[in-house]
């Protein structure tokens, strides 16, 4: 009774700090811009919200024609594959990859002449000597004319030296987008063999809690046993069963995951193969700073860092050309007719012009306009190299855990080793009557605890091995022996 009112009493203390919570908010509620109007005063009252904007339809995903055959056994290449071919995430770098190849086109065209064809037509009314005399004509005709920059100190070159540069970038943050992608799925493909692996060791620990049970129950019945043992027996076993469940559960989660990961519907049916216990991982042999070396090498976020700060270079470069003249060719020609045609029904006429223009006053706004671009650029380099220390931060993180999760293999396997021989004595002594229940359902735990932490430990070294291949910059093919 007492548990029941302290109950009802935290249910009434967390109503009225709700209460007051919405109270508040609701006193401030003109402060905060962009909500579709006041929040209510009390909790019960439901906000007010403006219906949803329809969302774009979700572009379909093109699967492998024998995709049903394959969902059930996919491969670590196929997953991959698939998860490359439907990410938006590439899909977006890729068109902005297009987009800055594009941009660099338009850019180029400065080093070609303008031509326009214009063509008119015109009507003219006029008077003179007060009137005494009118004139009405119409002249009509087409003109062709051209424009063509010779010199500007380097200007044209710049801002095309510039979209070079941010095309570099688009291509190298796309690649980045490609790696990120690859180390996702790896991510959610090696979690989900763990799970599939741990629910395999889990039902082993189920048949070894029945057998405990099936021990104590003839203990029991033969008069060498109490009571207190078949109900210890029966806890381990609901443990065991308990922790199936659980294993179960995650697979489903885990397998929701992996089919996200590659661009499909959580609900997808998808399977593939077991993650085996006894796999022979290879050792690393390289050291951490050829690995650094490597990573700020071959790194694409880092060439694309790099490849933006020299864009920003190249703009104060065409920013500074402004500031100097330009020696442009401009040509026209001309074809004129008249109506009425007294003297000759049309004129042809042409112009060339060498053009020198040199800005002088522009009311001090390039020289704030250089300023900006050379701080730019200097933020520009300072981010790449932020990007730098990050990098090699990663890079040392990656190394040190799969260090770690190699080092955490071979001790793992140790205690399978150990807790397996364990298990066997202690469930022989306990059939021979010289052992306790206890000591039985201790080393089944332990045992299944070791099992549990030796699946863990590989795949985190599979996850680890792809964090490292991340922090490089390396896309190679999975480690000798993965699945």
């Amino acid at each position: 009774m007492g548990r029941l009112l302290s109950s009802r009493a935290r249910a009434r203390s967390a109503a009225a700090l709700l209460a007051g919570l919405g109270l508040a908010a609701g006193c401030h509620s003109s402060l905060r811009p962009g909500l579709p109007g006041p929040l209510p005063e009390r909790p019960s009252q439901p906000v007010a919200l403006p219906a949803p904007t329809p969302a774009a339809e979700r572009a379909p995903v093109e699967l492998p024609a024998d995709w049903p055959e394959l969902a059930t056994r996919l491969t670590l290449a196929d997953v991959v594959d698939i998860a490359l071919s439907s990410s938006p995430a590439t899909r977006a770098t890729w068109l902005e990859a297009r987009a800055a190849a594009a941009s660099l086109g338009a850019s180029r065209a400065e080093y070609y002449p303008t031509l326009d064809l214009n063509a008119g037509l015109t009507r003219t009314d006029s008077t003179a000597v007060g009137g005494q005399f009118s004139f009405l004509n119409t002249s009509y005709g087409p003109s062709l004319a051209l424009t063509y920059l010779l010199f500007d100190f380097g200007g044209r070159g710049a801002r095309v030296g510039e979209a070079e540069a941010t095309l570099r970038a688009a291509g190298f943050e796309h690649n980045m987008a490609i790696q990120d992608v690859v180390l996702e799925v790896e991510t959610a493909y090696y979690r989900y063999l763990e799970s599939r692996a741990q629910l395999v060791a889990a039902e082993a620990a189920v048949e070894e809690a029945t057998l405990n049970l099936q021990a104590a129950r003839r203990r029991q019945e033969v008069g060498v046993a109490t009571v207190a043992d078949v109900l210890q027996a029966q806890t381990a076993l609901s443990r065991a069963e308990l922790e199936r469940v659980r294993a179960a559960g995650a697979i489903e989660a885990l397998r929701g995951t992996l089919a996200a990961a590659m661009g499909l519907p959580a609900s997808t049916p998808l399977e593939v193969s077991e993650l085996e216990l006894d796999l022979d991982h290879p050792g690393l042999t390289a050291g951490v700073q050829e690995l650094i070396d490597q990573a700020l090498a071959q790194r694409p976020d880092l060439a694309a860092a790099r490849s933006r700060a020299e864009a920003s270079a190249r703009q104060v470069d065409s920013t500074r050309a402004e500031r100097w003249p330009e020696i442009s060719l401009t040509s026209s020609a001309n074809r004129t007719w008249y109506e009425p045609g007294e003297q000759a029904d049309h004129a042809d006429s042409w112009s060339a012009t060498v053009l020198l223009k040199l800005p002088l006053f522009t009311g001090f706004e390039l020289p704030f306009q250089v300023e900006e671009a050379r701080e730019r650029a200097e933020q520009a380099q300072v981010q790449a190299e932020q990007v730098g220390q990050r990098v090699e931060l990663e890079v040392w993180t990656a190394y040190v855990d799969l260090k770690t999760a190699a080092e955490r293999m071979a001790s793992a396997r140790d205690l399978v080793a150990s807790a397996e021989q364990s298990e066997r004595v202690a469930l022989a002594r306990y059939r021979e009557g010289v052992g306790s229940i206890l000591d039985s359902l201790a080393a089944q735990a332990a045992l299944a605890e070791a099992r549990s932490e030796v699946i863990a430990a590989d795949a985190d070294w599979f996850v680890a091995t792809a964090r490292l291949a991340r922090a490089t910059g390396t896309l190679g093919p999975a480690p000798e022996g993965s699945p």
